[in-house]
């Protein structure tokens, strides 16, 4: 018995579906999420309003400093312990899995087809990740891929070497930024970071095909052989690298670019807003390379909300408002444009956007897409993994053949 079915119990799951919540008229509706960092927070808050403006129901703040992987075990808790929120920020894919077989959450399908979720979801796997047995348990609210990095243009100037346009010449200019005082990669201390990165250099070093072959088809051999192999290789360098940004949260690793104590950082598009808020131009103050530079790509992640059920009828309404108020094409663009992550919806005007916005809409028109590692592995392999590699990156006498044998001996117990 693994994940979230060792808390399983009848008792459990009677009490969960026990809760009852708000009064006549109008329901106060908590909403677990982990936006914490500035522009997350001003991105949420978008939703907040829309919420507040447009509803009788008034939207309770519950944040959870610390990301997802503190988040979700206070989520899940809330849930099995009988006090439920009223809606929860998951990332679409295999997160909510046991929670849905356990028949802990409220089936969205009505609300699904009432607002024609099918026509205008883009790509239909972001829908496909919160169907299960032909129900929709989720609201996919908008579109993140890992496949970037950020460069600060500034350091490069100050070290005296051109702006990389790949990976070979980012690692190229190394020494000539140690040389001038700038690290030259930042990465934060949580283990879903470290991991994370990783993914993002085995899509672009060891090829799309290597990968989809190792996180779709769960192939230990590939995960062995020498594409990534070269992937490893790149990681051990990247840990070197990263000596001398000491920080744990990825909006920390992302301020330490802004600031220019390091010159690159690979992390997800959401660390785009962190730099509209210090008021930095893309493709003048800082450069975005899809894939590494080496692969253009993107993985179609993102975050959905979940609702768990309730037994007040008023809050399994005021449930189903919100979920349809979240891809309202109005506030898909508010919150997203703040967020610098992609609308779920292909039928919203995101009128000028910056230059690295445009070409993820445009990756994501010409299909550059591939699904998510969290729509892949399931939670509790991609814990394993985050726990493999924050082992490699904090014990400098691993190897990195002695991190890909073990990589790939959990991808061989991967389900």
């Amino acid at each position: 018995m693994t994940g979230i079915n060792r808390w399983l119990s009848g008792t459990a799951i009677a009490s969960a579906l026990a809760v009852t919540a708000g009064s006549a008229g109008a329901v106060e509706l908590e909403v677990m999420h982990w936006w914490t960092s500035g522009s997350e927070a001003g991105a949420v808050q978008e939703f907040a309003n829309a919420f507040n403006d447009r509803t009788d129901n008034t939207w309770v703040d519950g944040a959870i400093a610390g990301g997802g992987d503190v988040a979700r075990p206070v989520m899940v808790s809330r849930i099995l312990g009988g006090d439920p929120p009223g809606a929860f920020q998951f990332n679409h894919g295999r997160q909510a899995e046991e929670l849905i077989e356990a028949g802990l959450m409220l089936d969205l399908t009505d609300v699904a087809e009432e607002q024609g979720w099918a026509d205008v979801i883009n790509p239909p796997s972001l829908l496909d990740a919160c169907t299960y047995e032909g129900r929709i348990y989720c609201a996919p609210v908008n579109i993140h891929s890992w496949q970037w990095m950020w460069l600060n243009d500034a350091t490069f100037e100050e070290a005296g070497v051109e702006v990389p346009t790949n990976w070979e010449s980012f690692t190229e200019t190394a020494p000539a930024l140690r040389e001038a005082g700038i690290v030259p990669l930042a990465v934060g201390g949580q283990p879903w970071q470290q991991n994370g990165a990783f993914g993002v250099m085995a899509l672009a070093l060891a090829g799309e095909e290597a990968w989809l072959a190792v996180n779709q088809d769960k192939d230990a051999e590939v995960a062995r052989g020498e594409d990534y192999a070269r992937a490893f290789q790149a990681f051990g360098e990247a840990r070197e690298m990263a000596d001398g940004v000491s920080v744990q949260d990825w909006n920390q690793a992302t301020n330490a670019v802004i600031q220019g104590e390091a010159a690159a950082q690979i992390m997800g598009d959401w660390a785009q807003g962190e730099f509209a808020m210090a008021d930095m131009v893309a493709g003048e103050d800082y450069e975005c390379l899809p894939g590494l530079g080496d692969i253009a790509i993107l993985d179609a992640g993102g975050d959905a909300f979940y609702f768990p059920q309730q037994s007040d009828p008023e809050v399994e309404a005021a449930q189903k408002e919100l979920a349809a108020l979240l891809l309202d094409p109005e506030v898909q663009v508010a919150f997203n444009s703040v967020k610098g992550s992609l609308p779920v919806r292909g039928d919203v005007d995101l009128g000028s956007v910056n230059e690295c916005t445009q070409k993820g809409l445009q990756l994501l028109a010409d299909g550059n897409v591939v699904p998510s590692g969290t729509a892949l592995l399931s939670p509790d392999t991609t814990n394993s993994l985050n726990d493999l590699m924050t082992e490699f990156w904090n014990t400098p006498s691993m190897t990195p053949e002695d991190v890909q044998e073990q990589y790939a001996q959990i991808i061989e117990q991967a389900d």
